[in-house]
């Protein structure tokens, strides 16, 4: 009775963060642009967690509580360059669900110190395998201790996606009364482009969606992938952009600063990469609105933000 209890508490818990998940505004970038093209972006940090990265997983939590997969006497175990794992880290202290992270080593202090602010536990894997040897040891304690972990899975996990076409994409639509011409995103582990996309052309199917890429594989935008280099997530469908562009990090940190001083915002450096794709795509049309996705804010970038402002 006393596990049947507490899980209800946390069944119930669960849906009630639900509410401070999604809905973000859509904010008109109007100084940067000259043309007839209208560009909005989407303000991910302005939910719980700060980042685009508290949607997929707060429905993967959801749902592995709904199934009966994390319950009370398991840990949520997954691999993370930052955003996701902070997501985590906020959503399982709200609702009492310890969390564990195989974090790169080389990912920034700030966003070690908010995992640990949050309570999480950091199990550090190597500057030089990135996100896909993390991937490698959160697979293999999972492997090692199944009753132990849930193990998210977040570059293959069908909640991914599913909430960006479930939420993300209904937002959009509403907030632009079904105006949109255009959908522009980065890919990492392709959620939010792949998700969004499909629902946004289940109602819009003449939409035209590009999904951006670093130009290199050595580059400077945390949580994006190279997809020739690196391991391509699970959920990703190649045939989902219509087309495909690849993004400079020096040019895309080198607006920052222009993003700041024109439009009062101060964001990420994958938020003005997505910026710089939907800017290229705008001197390529003569009129359109293009929606884009600023997935957080400049405050966990402090190292990158000393050196350009």
């Amino acid at each position: 009775m006393i596990i049947e209890e507490i899980n209800y508490r946390l069944n119930e818990r669960v849906l009630e963060i639900g509410n401070f998940i999604g809905n973000t505004p859509l904010f008109e970038i109007k100084n940067l642009t000259s043309n007839g093209v209208r560009i909005f972006a989407k303000l991910e940090w302005q939910q719980l967690s700060g980042s685009v990265k508290g949607r997929p997983a707060y429905e993967i939590i959801k749902n592995a509580i709904f199934n009966g997969q994390l319950n009370s006497g398991k840990k949520l175990l997954d691999a993370s360059s930052g955003n996701t794992a902070i997501a985590y880290a906020a959503i399982g202290a709200a609702i009492g669900v310890p969390v564990s992270i195989c974090l790169p080593e080389n990912a920034s202090e700030e966003r070690k110190l908010i995992l640990k602010a949050y309570g999480a536990e950091i199990i550090y894997t190597s500057k030089f395998g990135g996100t896909d040897e993390a991937q490698d040891k959160a697979r293999q304690l999972f492997l090692d201790f199944p009753d132990k972990y849930f193990y998210a899975d977040q570059y293959n996990n069908e909640c991914n996606w599913k909430a960006h076409y479930e939420h993300t994409a209904k937002e959009i639509l509403s907030q632009t009364n079904g105006e949109i011409t255009h959908f522009v995103a980065g890919l990492g582990t392709t959620g939010t482009f792949i998700g969004t996309t499909a629902g946004l052309k289940k109602e819009i199917p003449q939409l035209t969606s590009i999904s951006l890429q670093p130009d290199e594989a050595l580059h400077g935008l945390e949580g994006w992938k190279h997809l020739e280099t690196a391991r391509v997530p699970g959920i990703y469908n190649p045939n989902t952009a219509d087309f495909n562009l690849s993004i400079n990090t020096y040019e895309a940190i080198g607006l920052i600063p222009v993003i700041s001083k024109k439009e009062g915002l101060l964001v990420s450096p994958s938020s003005a990469a997505n910026l710089l794709g939907a800017l290229e795509v705008a001197r390529t049309i003569d009129n359109g609105t293009i929606v884009t996705v600023f997935p957080d804010n400049a405050e966990k970038y402090g190292e990158i933000l000393k050196t350009i402002l």
